[in-house]
């Protein structure tokens, strides 16, 4: 088996890489470790490769994971649907919420977020091409809710998240990521920057399969599981 340590430098690498082909300042594009059915053991590797920043799909396994990873300090990251049941657990634990497709899911989100810690950054997820049945706002919806989010104050706005179509043609999935920057860049502009405090520096987009595409299109986040982690069985229950 490849260490994992081997296959977060390769990754690094491809990041590096497409950052230059794309005249991309480096530090500007940051490695999410998708650790979801992946062990403790596992995650340890990581971390010791320097990895801080892990996301997580299912709530129960993040929760256990998290209290028996105390010791390190850590980043989690939220990055599956979201049940409005489970939005009280995932405000409490959770540093990032990449997955937020609704607006009573983010007000849920800051009413529950302990006043004891910073801030929840979240990001809006977009379904950039329209899938049926596929979690996110439509893309024309999502300036709209841009300023009502906003002014929630137990959360930190910080940008948007999408998980393009599957799709064998390289130049459709391009199109997906070029849509999310055109988009991302709409965002900003509509955006009182005097009175607002949000950030809105993110566009969290990529995976182990895509991420030069994404790289090429503005991905501040990348998030790779399979390539660091390797091959997982997917869960009975969330």
């Amino acid at each position: 088996m490849i260490p994992i340590e081997h296959n977060i430098a390769v990754t690094r690498a491809r990041i590096n890489r497409a950052a230059d082909l794309y005249d991309r300042k480096r530090s500007t594009i940051s490695l999410l470790a998708v650790s979801k059915k992946h062990s403790l053991d596992a995650i340890k590797e990581a971390i010791a490769a320097g990895v801080i920043d892990f996301g997580e799909n299912y709530l129960q396994e993040a929760e256990q994971k998290i209290q028996q990873l105390r010791e390190f300090s850590l980043r989690w990251h939220y990055i599956g649907g979201i049940q409005s049941n489970k939005t009280q657990a995932i405000a409490d634990l959770f540093d990032w919420v990449h997955s937020v497709d609704r607006v009573k899911v983010a007000k849920r989100l800051n009413d529950q977020r302990p006043p004891t810690l910073p801030p929840l950054n979240i990001c809006l997820q977009v379904n950039i091409d329209n899938e049926q049945g596929k979690s996110g706002f439509a893309p024309e919806n999502i300036l709209p809710v841009i300023a009502e989010i906003n002014a929630l104050p137990r959360l930190q706005l910080r940008g948007l998240m999408a998980i393009p179509a599957q799709s064998d043609n390289e130049s459709d999935r391009q199109n997906s990521f070029a849509r999310m920057r055109t988009l991302f860049e709409l965002a900003q502009a509509s955006i009182d920057w005097q009175s607002s405090r949000t950030l809105f520096d993110t566009l969290s987009m990529g995976m182990s399969a895509d991420l030069e595409f994404a790289i090429a299109e503005g991905a501040t986040i990348v998030r790779v599981g399979t390539d660091i982690f390797g091959s997982r069985d997917e869960p009975t229950s969330k």
